[in-house]
């Protein structure tokens, strides 16, 4: 899974990216700072299945802190995108193609309405941050109608006289972005194209169709940035009531970032997605850190419950993508053969059932399933039985 984050230049897109991942990137106040794309890897974060059987787990990938597991996930940054992107401004096609994988996007804004359409700074309040989102929908659409359109006629008539159906042919045409042919089928239908007379869609009906076609295969989480800049609360829940569509997350990444920063050289426990941390060191922190500390707290954490820069990253995964976390384990033994206790924890569609969750682990398993065991409840299911998030399951297979 990958997860793209996407945004103008100079609104803490590279900030929110290095406080999720903590990976060495270049962040400075001015546009094109990202050249090559970022990839890195965040976490989500899950109730570990550990508080149930009273154990310590011992994660393979990922890591666990009092009771709170973090899944893996990995994040592309891509540099800013401006304007005109789909047509090659501001070097937008090339990282618009950076994009293809990207299961879903984070988009990043500057809620206080410091930044303008070009990504330049301007006095706070002066630029009205819905723009960004109607700007960036504009440039994805147009993104998704550059692919479609490529070859169009030909491909059209092809498919006019051939028995191939739209939905096959349009998902291999489009596999580059993900696209399946039940998403294509789903797109045709709601828009009402008639898929019997390829050839007679008019040219906004393919653009609706490519912009139907993004929201399906890049649904979007935005990430409002500078939650604590004055102002920015106004904004927030304006924007939330003007794009009801949209799950819309207020952060400060600079505070998220600053916090993990201190947290990894241990002058503070901070647990991402918290509304607080504890000073481990107070010797080493000189007295400008401890004004810092203590800054972020009143003015972050306490005013807005937690930096945001989480619970971002968790909307785009348990909120828009409709995951959910399922743990491997057997009632009489939750370790793995090394010995290491829950080591795994998968992240699979809400309305996966056991049989899904046995070809997760190992097509082996899906192929000779007999039954599952939930490990917490001790009951035996079948394979059609349908999971809630943090099962822990045992497969049962023939060997």
């Amino acid at each position: 899974m990958q997860i793209g984050v996407v945004g103008k230049p100079n609104v803490g897109k590279s900030t929110l990216f290095k406080a999720l991942t903590l990976a060495e990137v270049d962040i400075a106040n001015y546009p094109f700072v990202t050249i090559k794309p970022n990839s890195g890897v965040g976490f989500v974060q899950v109730e570990c299945a550990e508080v149930h059987f009273n154990v310590k787990c011992n994660p393979r990938v990922g890591f666990c802190k009092n009771g709170k597991r973090f899944v893996p996930i990995e994040l592309i940054d891509v540099a800013g995108l401006v304007p005109g992107a789909h047509e090659g401004k501001g070097m937008g096609n090339q990282f618009l193609d950076d994009l293809n994988q990207a299961d879903a996007l984070i988009h990043v804004i500057d809620g206080s309405g410091g930044t303008n359409e070009e990504g330049k700074p301007v006095d706070k309040g002066t630029y009205d941050p819905a723009n960004d989102i109607k700007f960036l929908e504009k440039e994805l659409d147009f993104w998704y109608l550059r692919i479609l359109k490529k070859g169009w006629d030909k491909f059209s008539h092809e498919v006019q006289h051939s028995h191939i159906k739209i939905q096959v042919a349009l998902s291999k045409q489009l596999s580059g972005l993900g696209v399946k042919g039940t998403q294509v089928d789903e797109a045709v239908k709601k828009l009402g194209l008639d898929p019997e007379n390829v050839t007679a869609w008019t040219p906004e009906e393919l653009y609706n169709l490519a912009a139907e076609l993004r929201k399906l295969t890049k649904p979007m989480v935005i990430a409002f940035n500078k939650i604590d800049v004055p102002g920015a609360i106004e904004n927030l829940e304006r924007l939330q009531k003007e794009f009801p569509d949209y799950a819309i997350v207020g952060c400060s990444a600079e505070a998220e970032l600053a916090l993990k920063e201190a947290d990894k050289h241990e002058l503070i426990e901070y647990i991402p997605g918290e509304g607080d941390f504890t000073i481990t060191n107070d010797e080493k922190l000189s007295d400008g850190q401890k004004k810092a500390l203590g800054f972020l707290k009143e003015n972050v954490l306490v005013k807005f419950g937690s930096t945001g820069a989480q619970k971002v990253i968790d909307a785009a995964v348990f909120d828009i993508l409709k995951l959910m976390p399922i743990f491997p384990g057997g009632i009489n033994k939750l370790a793995d053969q090394d010995g290491n206790i829950l080591p795994d924890c998968f992240l699979l569609k809400e309305g996966s059932t056991a049989l899904d969750f046995a070809y997760k682990i190992h097509s082996d398993l899906g192929d000779n399933f007999i039954r599952a065991i939930d490990a917490k409840s001790k009951r035996t299911i079948g394979k059609e039985h349908v999971l809630q998030p943090g099962d822990v399951l045992e497969i049962i297979a023939d060997k």
